[in-house]
C-alpha cells in the first residue's frame, strides 16, 4: 500500500483533542503534520430553524469533506440543472465548476436525484454549492479535520449516559444533572432467582450507562457496544493512550477511553450471580419511567432473569478487557484478573445451560411484578458462541475455547448488533492475527474471503442508489435502529479496504459517513446538534425535562424508507459503531498490520 501520512483522528465519542502522528491514509496529502485541539461543544455549530431549511434541495454532508477525498452532493427535485458550482461564503469566488450526473429516482422515496461531484476540487475552505434556478447548499468545509468536532462529541456522549454519579458543570456543561438512580438496592426479580439469591434479595449493581433515552441498563446491548469500544482501543492504543476527554477520570493514568469503558465495565460485573456464573438480563423498573429527569421516581429496581445471550456477551466483553487492562495492572489492581475469571465463570455458566432463551412474555405469566421495558430477547446464540469462544481463546489460548469457536465459525455474515454478535468475532480474529497458532492460516483466509464476498455485495450495488451511498441500496436498510446499518456497513467496507487495499471499498465507507451527515432523502444530518439542519427532539427523556433542543452530543434518530422523522431513539451501541466508522476513516492504517495477507 502507497504509505501516505495523516494526522490521527476518530470518530469516537465526545472530547477529542491533542492528537499527532504521522501514519497512512488514501485521503493524506501526504504531508506530515502536528494538531492540537481544544474541546469542542456542539453549541459552536450552526443551527438553522427546520422552517428555514426543510425545503433545500441540496443533500450533502453537512460538515464537509477531507481534500482528496471523494466529494459528492445531490441535487433533488425536478427543477432542471445543467451546472452547479463551488462558490465561497461570500459568493465572489468561484472555486469550482461542474455538470450535474443524470436524473435518477429514489427507490426508497418519492424523490428524483441528480449527483454533483465534486472530487476534484481539493482546496481547503469553507464553500456552499451553487445551482443555478435551485438553490444553494448549506455551508460546508474541506479540510484534513473536518470532522473533528463531531468525533469530540461522540465519545463524550458515554459520560452523559453514566447512571448513578451527578454530572458536574465543569465535565456537563449546560447537560449537568443529579446522580440518577443509585442503584444499590436492587431486587432479585423471582425471574432471577437462585439458590444464593432468593426473591427479593437486595444487591447493589450501581453504575453503568443508561441504555438510551429510558433509564434501565441491559447487558445484551452493552455487549456490542463495549465490543466495540474495547476493540477500538485494541485497534489504535497509541491514539487513545493520548486522549483526553474532560471526564472526571481524565489525568490518571489511565487513557480515557477505557475509564469510560471501566465505568460500564463495574456494573456488568456486578451484575453476574456469584454463586453460579450466570449473568441477569437487565437491571430495570418493571415498567418505562415517564417523561421525567433519571432518579425522581423511586420505584423497585430489579434484576431479571439469566439468559444463554446476556451470559455469553458478558463472557466476551470480559475476556477482551482481561487482555487490555493487563497492561494497567498498577493503576488498576487485580481488575484484569477479576475479568478473566469472571469470563471463564460465564462461560461455564452457559455450558450448563447452553439455550436459555430470554423469553419476557414468558416470565410475565410466571412472575410478578410483570417486566415491560426492553427485552433484547434472543433465541439463536450460534454467535454469541463463536464471539464468546473467540475473545476467550485470543486472551487465554486454551483449546476448549478454540473447538467451540470451530464449531461456530461458518454461520452466515450479518452486520453486527445486539442480536448478531458473529462480526465482532470475526474482526478480532483479524486483529489479532499473527498471534494465533500457525495452524488457523485456513481459517482466517476464509474469514477474509468471507468478508470481502460480504463488502462486494455492497460495492457492486452502488451506483444504482439514487443517493449514491451503500446505505439505502435495500428497503431491509430501513428497520428500527436503520442508522447502525449505516456505520456498520461501513466499518465492514473499511475491513475491506485493510484487506485488499483496493480504494473502491473505503470510499464506500465514506458514502456512508455522508448519509450520516445529510445526503439522505431527509436532507437531516442525523447527529443532533452538528451541521446546519440536524434532528432536534429525540426520544431521551432527561433531554426532554431539561427543555433543549437537541440533546446531549449526540444522537441518531432513525427514518423509515417514506422519511418519516420517527422513534428518535438514541442507542449506546449505535453512537458506537459511528465513532468505530469515523476512526477507521479517518485514522492511518499501520496498526493493522495483522490483518494483511501474509
Amino acid at each position: 500500500m502507497q504509505k501516505l501520512k495523516y494526522s490521527l483522528l476518530l470518530f469516537l465519542p465526545v472530547t477529542f483533542i491533542a492528537i499527532a502522528g504521522k501514519i497512512n491514509n488514501k485521503y493524506s496529502n501526504g504531508k506530515e503534520e502536528l494538531h492540537s485541539y481544544s474541546i469542542a461543544t456542539a453549541s459552536n455549530l450552526i443551527n438553522r430553524s427546520a422552517k428555514d431549511d426543510t425545503s433545500n434541495p441540496i443533500h450533502l454532508n453537512q460538515l464537509g469533506f477531507y481534500p482528496h477525498a471523494p466529494k459528492k452532493a445531490i441535487i433533488t427535485g425536478n427543477k432542471p440543472a445543467s451546472k452547479f458550482y463551488i462558490i465561497s461564503t461570500d459568493y465572489k469566488d468561484t472555486i469550482y465548476q461542474g455538470v450535474p450526473g443524470p436524473i435518477k429516482q429514489s427507490s426508497n422515496s418519492s424523490l428524483s436525484a441528480m449527483a454533483a461531484d465534486f472530487s476534484a476540487c481539493s482546496k481547503k475552505g469553507k464553500y456552499l454549492l451553487d445551482v443555478p434556478g435551485v438553490g444553494k447548499s448549506y455551508q460546508f468545509t474541506i479540510e484534513e479535520n473536518v470532522h473533528h468536532a463531531v468525533a469530540i462529541a461522540s465519545l463524550k456522549g458515554y459520560y452523559f449516559q453514566r447512571a448513578s454519579m451527578p454530572l458536574e458543570p465543569k465535565f456537563a456543561g449546560k447537560w449537568s444533572r443529579p446522580a440518577g438512580h443509585p442503584d444499590t438496592a436492587v431486587l432479585i426479580h423471582p425471574s432471577a432467582a437462585s439458590v444464593i439469591r432468593k426473591a427479593g434479595t437486595v444487591i447493589s449493581t450501581p453504575g453503568g450507562w443508561y441504555d438510551a433515552g429510558d433509564y434501565n441498563k441491559y447487558i445484551v446491548n452493552s455487549g456490542i457496544t463495549m465490543g466495540t469500544l474495547l476493540s477500538a482501543y485494541e485497534d489504535f492504543p497509541e491514539y487513545f493512550n493520548k486522549l483526553n476527554t474532560n471526564i472526571p477520570e481524565s489525568n490518571d493514568a489511565i487513557p480515557d477511553i477505557l475509564n469510560e469503558i471501566i465505568y460500564n465495565l463495574r456494573w456488568m460485573l456486578s451484575m453476574q450471580d456469584p454463586g453460579d456464573g450466570g449473568v441477569y438480563n437487565k437491571c430495570t423498573n418493571a415498567s418505562f419511567d415517564g417523561m421525567v429527569m433519571p432518579g425522581v421516581t423511586k420505584a423497585p429496581r430489579y434484576v431479571v432473569a439469566k439468559g444463554t445471550a446476556a451470559t455469553l456477551d458478558f463472557s466476551a466483553v470480559m475476556a477482551q478487557s482481561a487482555r487490555i487492562l493487563k497492561k494497567f495492572d498498577k493503576p488498576l489492581p487485580g481488575l484484569s484478573d477479576s475479568c478473566k475469571r469472571a469470563a471463564i465463570s460465564a462461560w461455564t455458566w452457559a455450558m450448563a445451560t447452553p439455550s436459555l432463551a430470554y423469553d419476557q412474555n414468558s416470565i410475565n405469566k410466571l412472575y410478578e411484578p410483570k417486566i415491560i421495558t426492553g427485552g433484547y430477547g434472543d433465541s439463536k446464540f450460534n454467535d454469541e458462541w463463536f464471539w464468546a469462544a473467540v475473545e476467550l481463546f485470543i486472551t487465554t489460548k486454551d483449546n476448549q475455547f478454540r473447538s467451540v469457536m470451530s464449531s461456530n465459525k461458518n454461520v452466515a455474515l450479518s452486520l453486527p448488533g445486539w442480536g448478531n454478535v458473529q462480526m465482532l468475532g470475526y474482526y478480532s480474529l483479524l486483529r489479532n492475527g499473527k498471534f494465533l497458532p500457525k495452524d488457523m492460516t485456513d481459517d482466517l483466509a476464509m474469514i477474509k474471503s468471507r468478508l470481502i464476498q460480504f463488502d462486494d455485495n455492497y460495492v457492486v450495488h452502488l451506483s444504482d442508489n439514487a443517493f449514491e451511498t451503500v446505505m439505502g441500496e435495500s428497503k431491509r436498510d430501513f428497520n428500527w435502529g436503520s442508522n447502525s446499518n449505516a456505520v456498520n456497513q461501513g466499518i465492514a467496507l473499511i475491513y475491506g479496504y485493510v484487506l485488499t487495499n483496493d480504494k473502491k471499498y473505503l470510499d464506500a465507507a465514506l458514502s456512508n459517513l455522508d448519509y450520516i451527515f445529510g445526503r439522505n432523502a431527509t436532507g437531516y444530518c442525523f447527529v443532533t446538534g452538528q451541521g446546519s439542519f440536524s434532528s432536534k427532539h429525540p426520544h431521551h427523556r432527561w433531554n426532554l425535562c431539561q427543555g433543549y433542543l437537541w440533546e446531549v452530543p449526540t444522537r441518531r434518530c432513525r427514518i423509515n424508507a417514506a422519511m418519516n422523522l420517527q422513534n428518535r431513539k438514541q442507542l449506546i451501541q449505535i453512537r458506537t459503531a459511528l465513532m468505530h466508522l469515523m476512526k477507521l476513516l479517518l485514522t492511518g492504517m499501520r496498526l493493522w498490520c495483522t490483518l494483511r495477507t501474509q
